[in-house]
């Protein structure tokens, strides 16, 4: 069997522990190069897993003819960019979230992608979740009756990453909390719910606890340290309504609050039966049955949506198929 060569765009946290180590774990793949503009990243990859071959330019990697695939872990501003350069050379694409910074350039990508034929997956790694997915059967079945209301809830206790770096510099990222965490939830929702329509988004967001780098003073900071000469001009919270053709979706989503304790989870309300997951784990189901209040935990192996998500990545290259993460599969 053929195995299928991939190049990894970006070797920063989500790549190194995401999916990196995804794709070792798959017999069918060989990672054939890291790619980082921080030439030591690149080569400590491959010091680290012992594979590959270390590049600072992905230009180099265009024409390579033993190349199949790429993942495209670089900040935000050029996901569309190097998805686009990758598909045009004959490379299907596996793009972390979010697609991209603002929307027209991810109907752009989606334009390229059907243009050239290749596959161009968004990581949105909760479609593979096990709990997601156990929830969107429960939903699909009528378990929970008419679903009516959703709630999200990403909320940590002032825990920005790297601030004043690229996660909080808007040309970079193309906004904060919700672009970050946010994209995740919504669509865990979205893909849950069947993706219904939005018919009107009211929100507010605020940027106020990180505006003073200096005196930031957090708990947690994953992609630091923080650059005090820097730049924060993005949101560290947001609130918001969306009405839809089916559920209303009401969210609270904050990188920083001044309150204790991190909240992130989302809650399915329907007539019959509600669910609150959360985030990363397990679930609740709450029903009634002959009079009686009910509380059921369902118990399953979780296995990692990261491994899941590349493994269906690999199989739909090797296989010509697509997966719910194909980018032509959001509303």
């Amino acid at each position: 069997m053929k195995k299928i060569r991939v190049a990894v765009i970006g070797c920063g946290s989500i790549a190194t522990s995401a999916h990196i180590p995804a794709y070792l774990k798959n017999p069918a793949v060989e990672i054939a190069a890291f790619c980082d503009i921080v030439p030591e990243r690149a080569e400590a990859c491959v010091r680290q897993y012992g594979v590959g071959r270390a590049v600072t330019d992905y230009h180099d990697l265009l024409n390579d003819p033993a190349l199949d695939a790429v993942s495209v872990c670089t900040p935000n501003v050029l996901h569309a960019v190097i998805a686009e350069d990758f598909m045009r050379a004959g490379k299907d694409v596996l793009c972390e979230k979010p697609a991209a910074r603002v929307y027209a350039e991810a109907l752009e990508m989606q334009q390229v992608r059907r243009e050239t034929g290749r596959l161009l997956n968004i990581g949105v790694c909760n479609r593979f979740n096990d709990s997601v997915n156990r929830i969107k059967k429960l939903i699909d079945a009528g378990t929970l009756g008419e679903l009516y209301h959703v709630y999200i809830s990403f909320r940590s206790y002032r825990s920005i990453p790297g601030l004043g770096g690229a996660f909080t510099t808007k040309a970079i990222a193309g906004g904060g909390a919700l672009i970050d965490w946010g994209v995740h939830f919504l669509d865990i929702v979205m893909y849950c719910c069947g993706d219904p329509h939005p018919r009107t988004v009211s929100g507010q967001t605020f940027s106020k606890l990180g505006k003073d780098l200096a005196g930031y003073t957090y708990t947690d900071m994953w992609a630091g340290p923080p650059d005090l000469n820097g730049t924060y001009d993005v949101e560290d919270s947001v609130t918001a309504l969306i009405r839809t053709s089916g559920p209303t979706i009401t969210l609270h989503g904050a990188w920083a609050q001044n309150i204790g304790q991190n909240d992130m989870y989302i809650d399915f309300m329907g007539d019959r039966a509600g669910i609150r997951l959360q985030y990363g784990a397990g679930f609740k189901l709450y029903s009634t049955q002959d009079g009686a209040l009910l509380e059921t935990t369902p118990s399953f192996k979780m296995s990692n949506h990261y491994e899941n998500e590349i493994n269906s990545f690999i199989d739909c290259i090797r296989q010509g198929t697509t997966n719910a993460a194909d980018i032509d599969n959001f509303g």
